[in-house]
């Protein structure tokens, strides 16, 4: 994986990219602590609206900027999505209302929402080849795996130094890091695309690709897998380790940690993987893994064996493999979404798998928190485990066991002198992709869905 650094262009969006997600890490801890400063014993509420807000940027703004991106200068946006961050993050310090928080952290998540899809859909033109763009995937997985585990660590060291408001400036510093090691770079420039309609429509293209393609299809249905049985992992976590089995604090992170620790594993050998499986033959069981290993956890649980002793060891093995199942699905996703649309209409598709994405989110972390406080945990684990298995089940169901790239199709609808098809006729082949000119999948493609499983 080191080969993949060795292009300049993806080591400094790669640094950006860490360097920006330590300055998300301190920033989460230190809004913990302002929350609790402003609000007391409500810093709870504050944080869950916040999360709220977040999501909602997420689901709402990144469609309407995948409407545009082709039309906008990637570094250009990039770098002042991040001088936007940075600005957020100094002035969070000096608020004194929640609702202050709310618009700064609206104002932070849009920005965020702009950033992020734009970033992910400049790598594949960065690096062209699979294999490099796969070894790029697993190193940012593994980013974000190491982000959970040392900023948290980060934070505590500089808690023992400074105030909490001081996190926020390490925050900005990490923004504006990234910002720089942006503009340090030529970028490949937007590429503009014909699309019909108003500002509406442009913005749904990339939600209508998605639904539009197979794999992308069961794609979603995989993220919604992940978002079920993450939720009970990132959510009731500490509710699993304190009240049910009894334990330490310091035994909350060990847990998440164990979750961390399985996806960078997989992280680091996907790579090697994917060359011999192929996505289909391991995100599909990766989501059956998911799902069994989630309810065989909550039948342990129910049982009442934490009075055998047993379940926390119990607990620390199904994080790890629930971590290693998510990055077998997280990972490659990005390889399906590169698969499926052509160079200018990339940033649309990775803009709306991003809303998308979070829209699951937005599902599942709710019901895992109140169905969690209000019916237990056995019955917020059985929800989201049902959530899983038919999201699995749907993705089995979506995705052909044939998949090629190639797609034979026709064109009735086209004069027999139009550009697309000289040469090749009304009836030929080639990579498919829904754009202007492919608006559905080809009838083919939809039978050999229906026997995929």
């Amino acid at each position: 994986m080191p080969s993949v650094l060795g292009n300049r262009t993806y080591r400094h969006l790669f640094a950006a990219q860490v360097v920006a997600l330590v300055g998300t890490g301190l920033a989460t801890v230190a809004l913990s602590l302002l929350a609790y400063d402003i609000a007391g014993g409500s810093a709870s509420a504050v944080l869950g609206t916040a999360l709220a807000v977040k999501m909602v940027a997420y689901v709402g703004i990144a469609p309407l900027i995948g409407a545009f991106a082709d039309r906008l200068p990637r570094r250009a946006l990039l770098v002042s999505m991040d001088l936007v961050r940075a600005g957020v993050a100094l002035a969070l310090p000096f608020v004194t209302q929640v609702w202050q928080v709310y618009v700064l952290i609206l104002l932070l998540q849009a920005a965020s929402a702009c950033f992020t899809p734009t970033f992910q859909a400049t790598l594949p033109e960065v690096l062209p080849e699979e294999r490099d763009y796969t070894r790029a995937l697993s190193l940012s997985r593994l980013a974000y795996d190491l982000e959970s585990l040392f900023s948290p660590a980060l934070a505590a060291a500089l808690l023992s130094l400074v105030s909490y408001r001081w996190l926020f400036t390490g925050t900005a510093v990490g923004f504006a890091a990234s910002g720089l090691l942006v503009v340090s770079v030529l970028l490949p420039g937007p590429r503009p695309v014909e699309r019909t309609g108003g500002i509406h429509a442009k913005a749904a293209f990339g939600t209508r690709l998605f639904l539009a393609t197979p794999r992308l299809r069961a794609l979603l249905a995989l993220d919604l897998v992940v978002a079920a049985v993450g939720a009970v992992v990132l959510v009731d976590t500490v509710v699993l380790v304190r009240d049910t089995l009894g334990r330490s604090a310091g035994d909350v992170s060990l847990a998440l940690g164990a979750y961390g620790a399985g996806s960078m594993t997989v992280a680091l050998l996907l790579p090697r993987v994917l060359g011999r499986l192929g996505d289909r033959s391991l995100m599909l069981p990766a989501a059956f893994v998911l799902t069994g290993t989630l309810g065989v956890l909550a039948l342990g649980l129910g049982a009442g064996g934490p009075r055998a002793g047993w379940p926390w060891p119990a607990l620390l093995a199904a994080w790890t493999i629930i971590g290693a199942a998510t990055s077998a699905i997280l990972t490659p996703g990005g390889r399906l979404v590169r698969r499926s649309a052509s160079d200018p209409d990339l940033p649309a598709a990775f803009a709306a798998r991003f809303s998308l994405t979070h829209a699951c989110w937005l599902i599942t972390y709710p019901l895992a928190g109140w169905l969690a406080a209000t019916t237990g945990l056995a019955v917020s684990a059985g929800v989201l485990i049902v959530i899983a298995l038919v999201g699995t089940l749907v993705a089995v169901r979506l995705w052909p066991r044939e998949d090629p790239a190639e797609l034979e199709h026709a064109h009735p609808e086209l004069p027999r002198d139009h550009p697309h098809l000289a040469g090749v006729g009304q009836t030929h082949s080639h990579d498919f992709h829904i754009d202007v000119l492919h608006r559905r999948w080809p009838a083919r493609d939809a039978t050999d869905t229906r026997t995929a499983a």
